[in-house]
């Protein structure tokens, strides 16, 4: 019995150990000084820059965008709307909300990569310097633009500013949600930045040099094309600076059914491609890239409510060394989840909401199934359903 223990602790040691090492190198990373931005006076940066909205099917929430971005654009900046395969009214609507439309009619060429890859191209014939991603379905802040510009235009090859996903509902398991995504989308990349190392791509609000572009084509197209063109990056020693104080908005499915789709989705795409890259960058570890640890823990991590739900397995194990590795285990992770409330706005109303975090574990653990199907590599890039009522929110 205490064998089969020890072997079975090694084993739940063995799959969280990636995500607890990279949780407790970006969490105190987080806590190292930051270096003071140099402040632009001028608005009017000297960078050209396009921001590229790929838009499939978003007539409901495509005006409140290119509405958000005309609100926080400094000179030399353009909009451009990448209407992709739309059988709806979001070229009109974002036409009539002030953006340069393109049409993009190719049933072969699905999924947010395509879309991107075209307007990326067409922005670089237009002269371009450099590119701006903002999905269709967010709103940024009004210091966005100017932050984006200058900090190319001091030279940096990528950016991606801080990416907020809020849940417009009260339900536990949304919020919850929410402040997940903000350990990963703001906690992580910061404590990255902290560190000298790539922030990270997150699918929205990252910005692209020229000559990023041109040394490495956009040709990423799978259901996590952001993770997959940043390994493309780092892999050629790019690094993506972090713009922490410049936020791209989007909020939260309201429906339970597409919070699961998304989720799916998105946990399914990041297995399919740590499954190709892993090894790899293990290769290139072991031939002295040693920058290439981070994001290696970051693609073999577990998705924390899953490397909780194992821990909580181990520290039930009769086996002494499983246990204390158990317990500190889950004492980095609510150091992480702590720093992410508190850079969220109502520290003291998150910490009551944690009281039921295992329910949320239990909705993650039934999402398996549909991460495995999404990790398959024929998994298709599928629009997550918005209910309208939230444009009717956003745009009265």
């Amino acid at each position: 019995m205490f064998l089969f223990a020890s072997i079975f602790g090694a084993v739940l040691t063995a799959v969280t150990l990636p995500l607890i090492l990279e949780l407790a190198l970006v969490t105190f990373a987080g806590f190292l000084p930051v270096k003071s931005r140099r402040k632009n006076g001028s608005a009017d940066v000297a960078f050209h820059l396009a921001v590229v909205i790929p838009a499939h099917n978003e007539q409901i929430l495509i005006t409140r965008c290119v509405r958000s971005i005309r609100e926080s654009l400094a000179g030399n900046t353009r909009i451009l709307v990448i209407a992709h395969n739309c059988t709806d009214a979001t070229a009109e609507n974002a036409r009539a909300a002030g953006a340069e439309v393109l049409v993009y009619d190719d049933p072969k060429a699905s999924g947010k990569g395509h879309a991107l890859r075209h307007g990326f191209e067409h922005a670089l014939t237009q002269q371009a310097d450099g590119v701006l991603v903002v999905d269709a379905d967010s709103t940024v802040s009004p210091n966005l633009i100017r932050l984006v510009q200058q900090t190319m235009a001091e030279g940096a090859q990528a950016v991606q500013c801080r990416y907020e996903m809020h849940s417009v509902t009260d339900k536990p398991n949304a919020r919850l949600a929410s402040l997940a995504f903000r350990g990963f989308n703001v906690i992580r990349p910061r404590g990255r930045s902290r560190l000298g190392l790539s922030a990270g791509i997150l699918g929205n609000g990252f910005g692209l040099s020229r000559t990023t572009l041109q040394e490495i084509p956009y040709e990423a197209f799978s259901v996590v094309e952001d993770l997959e063109y940043h390994i493309h990056l780092v892999t050629k020693g790019k690094r993506v600076r972090f713009i922490d104080e410049a936020t791209v908005s989007a909020e939260l499915p309201e429906s339970t059914e597409g919070e699961n789709t998304q989720r799916a989705r998105w946990e399914g795409g990041r297995l399919h491609v740590a499954r190709t890259w892993s090894g790899k960058l293990l290769k290139r570890i072991l031939g002295g890239h040693i920058r290439l640890i981070e994001p290696l823990l970051d693609l073999a991590g577990l998705p924390m409510a899953y490397a909780v739900f194992a821990l909580l397995i181990a520290i039930c194990l009769p086996v002494t060394w499983v246990r204390i590795y158990g317990l500190i285990s889950i004492a980095v992770i609510a150091l992480h989840v702590l720093s992410a409330a508190w850079a969220g706005p109502d520290f003291a109303g998150t910490l009551i909401l944690l009281a039921k975090a295992p329910l949320y574990i239990l909705w993650k653990l039934r999402l398996i199934p549909g991460v495995l199907r999404g990790s398959s590599a024929k998994a298709k890039w599928v629009r997550t359903d918005r209910n309208s009522s939230l444009a009717e929110r956003n745009l009265t």
